[in-house]
């Protein structure tokens, strides 16, 4: 399906950014913390990555909305655009289902996201928290659309990662979910995508055999107490997020360093805080 988009070309430093990301992406095993506003992504950057990713469920709570598209297409590119402003690095953006179930809708926010100097973006076949899912046809029409939209946009180079959510919401049997997942996945390949996020698929074995099947560099989602970064890369995981990782951790310490407060009167919960001036500094630039 043809998707009739016009927009300014992408600048020049967004495109080398996005190629860049490129580089990144293929060269090595890229580990992005997801950041929430502007702030994380700049602490983050300070921290050595080499480059951004968003989670939505951050987003959404640092505008006091829960995750799972409970924000508008315009909300989550504003939070975006704040942080592109305040890092050098390249972002990808964590589009949720692009907004909308067309293939238009889809369409819609890449322009958005490109616009705003982002390099790459997340794309789930999720109809909803939980499922259903799109049907294969329907979400390839979606990042096909995507893709064409990036090239309208002049930023042909957009990383367009495709998350399916088999796993994540435990859509069909468990005997059948890696063939799903890698039915999905070359369906999303031809439709233009660049590489495939499986969140919820944690098992070392079924990475294993998942990236040596897919045509697309695969993604998996760390959580604590899962494999670690080495483990997930000797896999074959070519590229490592979080999620809503950091921003948990982050909300968990505001929440004992209040309870402490509030409670006991201490203040040992703001031991080895990082220093105002330090912090500060990250935003004089």
């Amino acid at each position: 399906m043809s998707v009739d988009i016009s927009s300014p070309s992408a600048d020049a430093a967004t495109v080398a950014k996005a190629l860049l990301f490129r580089t990144l992406s293929s060269e090595s095993v890229l580990v992005l913390p997801n950041a929430w506003d502007a702030a994380s992504a700049a602490v983050i950057a300070a921290a050595g990555a080499t480059a951004v990713a968003t989670t939505s469920g951050g987003v959404s709570w640092s505008l006091g909305r829960g995750d799972g598209q409970r924000v508008s297409r315009g909300e989550m590119v504003a939070a975006a655009r704040r942080i592109v402003d305040c890092v050098e690095l390249p972002v990808t953006v964590d589009a949720e289902g692009g907004y909308g179930p067309a293939p238009a809708d889809v369409a819609a926010t890449v322009r958005a996201v490109v616009e705003v100097g982002a390099v790459g973006v997340n794309l789930e076949d999720s109809t909803a928290v939980g499922g259903p899912l799109f049907d294969v046809a329907g979400q390839s029409a979606r990042l096909r659309a995507a893709r064409e939209a990036a090239v309208a946009a002049g930023l042909p180079e957009l990383f367009i990662n495709a998350r399916t959510d088999v796993f994540l919401f435990a859509i069909g049997a468990p005997s059948g979910r890696l063939g799903e997942t890698l039915t999905r996945t070359a369906a999303y390949a031809d439709a233009g995508a660049d590489g495939i996020f499986v969140p919820g698929l944690l098992d070392l074995d079924l990475l294993s055999t998942l990236c040596a099947e897919s045509p697309l560099p695969v993604n998996a989602m760390a959580v604590a107490g899962g494999p670690t970064v080495t483990e997930l890369a000797d896999a074959g995981v070519r590229r490592i997020s979080l999620g809503t990782g950091l921003a948990q951790a982050a909300y968990t310490a505001a929440r004992r360093a209040a309870a402490e407060l509030l409670g006991t009167g201490g203040l040992t919960t703001l031991n080895d805080s990082m220093d105002f001036t330090e912090l500060d500094a990250l935003f004089r630039r």
